[in-house]
């Protein structure tokens, strides 16, 4: 497994990525970066912990947003990730369900931050 050293909000981390993955790795960090600077940014969360659970629910949500991938049957047979996708899918929905729950307990603007 090839290693990357990457910045997320100016801190170095050093992450496992397969091979060939370091584009999507690399997209990721950089959609992670973005989030955490910009809940930084706002100034009413300082901890960085609290800014990561923050930066990744909110990054759940907007992928909950997406719509579902169709699926056919013939798939189920030849392609295991298929399977793992209504893993996701359905951890999906259980994380969309939360974020619902705790943007009613933090407030009406529907955004955790």
């Amino acid at each position: 497994m090839k290693q990357l050293e990457v910045q997320i909000m100016g801190q170095s981390y050093l992450l496992g990525c397969p091979a060939g993955g370091e584009q999507r790795l690399l997209e990721a960090v950089e959609k992670v970066d973005t989030a955490m600077c910009k809940i930084r940014d706002a100034g009413k969360v300082k901890a960085r912990d609290r800014i990561a659970v923050l930066a990744a629910l909110n990054l759940a949500f907007d992928l909950a947003d997406r719509p579902a991938p169709v699926l056919h049957a013939a798939s189920f047979a030849s392609n295991d990730q298929t399977v793992t996708g209504i893993r996701n899918l359905a951890d999906d929905v259980r994380l969309a369900q939360l974020m619902v729950r705790l943007d009613q307990a933090l407030g009406d603007d529907g955004r955790l931050i």
